[in-house]
């Protein structure tokens, strides 16, 4: 039961964090393989070991359709919280940001504020709801008064395709964090990360993927606060101390907490806030952890104690950036021909691990880099869980069988599924190796802000909404982002070679956000079908059962 809550927080919570990925990942192509890092490899396979055997243990657990998707709803509020935390922290949150505030200053901060402010419109308005509604997957929500094929077919295709960006993104970034980290080549990691996702998917479902996770954030917690401690005592945890002396050796000087040198155009500003904002709230990954606690209340619960951990986390990542500009921005040794200023060796997202070795040595470095891997295998485990339910449970039982099909053959359907997401992970990671991931991840919360969350947002609070205007809404926010995304200066500039953009932001949200509301709204509206009609009265039953819950712990047993 708790390893599925844990599996689809996994997959929210790296979600959010990718897109910080994208900003670090230029740097990714200039790693070198390394020497074997033996205290990462001995923590990696103690790391391994621990979750195989809980894999182990979660597949005795894992009987019914129940069981593989959402835990059977038994997870607690605190471990569900530290599931989505667990997700939420990603090895490009850990790596990605501390480089960030590194190099970008207090606009990394920003950045992280971003990303914070999803989870009060989860809490608010939205995970009470999601519990006492869903049962697997965010289509039965929006499917809930509508017509279940079409509705149905529509939201997981949106889902598949933001899901697969986020594993092509996260599948690059292990691979190459592998090959630095351990000296394996870059396609033997991309093997071994996808073979491990599929075992803990495929025979421990929701209960192993979650208890991966909360494993996997105590330890990341531990591993960041750690690091963050020993390198803020060298300033006698002072932090004017510590940023006053940043500031005299940084090469922004006193504009390092000063905003603008990351988001200098406020138009861009606005859209990737609005992105991450309403991304968040429209992640598959993420929106299928709260059908893994008991009730609404344990719902609320675990948003809270989520956003309570990622708030701690993002300040530890900042105090580690800053530490990090003294600690390794000064020393020789962390730079390529021990010239200060010159190429971080490994690429710029090493700057978290220098830090760890500078103040920990390599036991230290060692911990957390099999706490980077560990964070990779458990986000791409939640992903995978994600795709996989909205094949097997939206298209292949609701959409094709039109429910008729028995619990065991859509058990099979998703570990097949799951299966074939890692195998076509594996070769995405593979084509996309060479290639900046930004364009990935700016296209999955474009996707997740304009074609997930103003459908479901207007399915849960708006009774006119109809069929007609669901499917309006969600088909032009999915293509509206991703044409964007396409005509902007990450795909057609830097992909497609063209000289200049058609599109002139790299985030899509400000713009393809409104269109999906306004093509909702309206289409509903002009809508006088007896269909719609119907839809518009079954509003008072969905209103009454997301208010109190009635019938949502029947419908998620069956």
């Amino acid at each position: 039961m708790q390893s599925a809550l844990v599996s689809r927080l996994g997959l929210g919570l790296f979600a959010a964090a990718a897109p910080v990925l994208a900003f670090a990942k230029p740097a990714m192509g200039e790693m070198e393989k390394q020497p074997l890092n033996l205290h990462a490899i001995a923590m990696f396979f103690i790391f391994v070991l621990l979750t195989l055997g809980i894999t182990y243990w979660a597949a005795s657990r894992t009987k019914s359709t129940s069981d593989f998707y959402t835990a059977g709803g038994g997870i607690t509020g605190f471990q569900n919280g530290l599931a989505i935390a667990g997700d939420y922290m990603s090895a490009a949150t850990l790596l990605g940001l501390t480089a960030m505030m590194y190099m970008q200053g207090v606009d990394a901060y920003i950045y992280m504020i971003a990303f914070f402010v999803g989870w009060p419109i989860i809490l608010f308005l939205m995970a009470e709801r999601l519990r006492n509604l869903g049962k697997f997957t965010f289509a039965d929500i929006t499917s809930y008064r509508l017509n279940q094929g079409k509705v149905r077919t529509m939201a997981a295709v949106s889902s598949l395709v933001v899901v697969c960006f986020y594993l092509v993104a996260q599948m690059v970034g292990a691979g190459q964090l592998i090959k630095l980290l351990f000296g394996l080549d870059y396609t033997i990691a991309l093997f071994v990360v996808g073979a491990l996702m599929m075992v803990y998917v495929t025979f421990g479902g929701m209960v192993a993927t979650t208890w991966v996770q909360i494993i996997k954030a105590c330890m990341l917690l531990i591993g960041g606060t750690t690091v963050m401690l020993l390198g803020f005592s060298q300033f006698g945890f002072s932090f004017e101390e510590l940023t006053n002396r940043a500031m005299e050796v940084h090469k922004l000087g006193t504009k390092l907490l000063a905003p603008g040198s990351l988001l200098a155009d406020p138009v861009t500003a606005i859209s990737l806030g609005l992105g991450l904002m309403f991304g968040t709230a429209g992640l598959p990954h993420i929106l299928m952890r709260f059908f893994t606690v008991t009730d609404a209340k344990e719902a609320r619960k675990s948003v809270l104690y989520a956003s309570g951990i990622v708030a701690y986390f993002f300040n530890v990542i900042a105090l580690m950036g800053l530490c990090a500009i003294l600690i390794v921005g000064t020393n020789p040794q962390f730079f390529e021909g021990g010239e200060i200023g010159g190429k971080v060796i490994g690429g710029g997202n090493m700057i978290a691990m220098h830090l760890a070795q500078a103040v920990g040595g390599n036991l230290l470095l060692g911990f957390l880099s099999a706490v980077a891997f560990a964070t990779i295998l458990a986000v791409v485990a939640g992903l995978a869980l994600a795709g996989a339910s909205a094949i097997s449970h939206d298209i292949y039982s609701r959409v094709i069988m039109k429910g008729k099909a028995s619990e065991k053959t859509e058990l099979k359907v998703s570990k097949f599924a799951t299966i074939g997401l890692g195998i076509v992970a594996i070769f995405l990671g593979m084509a996309f190796e060479k290639m900046n991931v930004a364009f990935m991840v700016a296209l999955a919360f474009g996707v997740a802000a304009s074609a997930n969350f103003p459908v479901l947002i207007m399915s849960m609070y708006w009774k006119d909404l109809t069929t007609r205007g669901a499917l309006a809404g969600g088909y032009i926010g999915l293509f509206s982002a991703v044409t964007f995304v396409v005509l902007s200066k990450s795909v057609w500039v830097d992909v497609l070679g063209f000289a200049s953009p058609i599109f002139p932001y790299t985030q899509p949200a400000l713009f393809s956000m409104p269109l999906a509301f306004l093509a909702t709204i309206v289409v509903s509206l002009l809508d006088k079908s007896a269909e719609a009609q119907n839809e518009r009265e079954a509003f008072g039953d969905q209103y009454v059962r997301a208010q109190t819950g009635v019938g949502a712990a029947t419908a998620a047993s069956h």
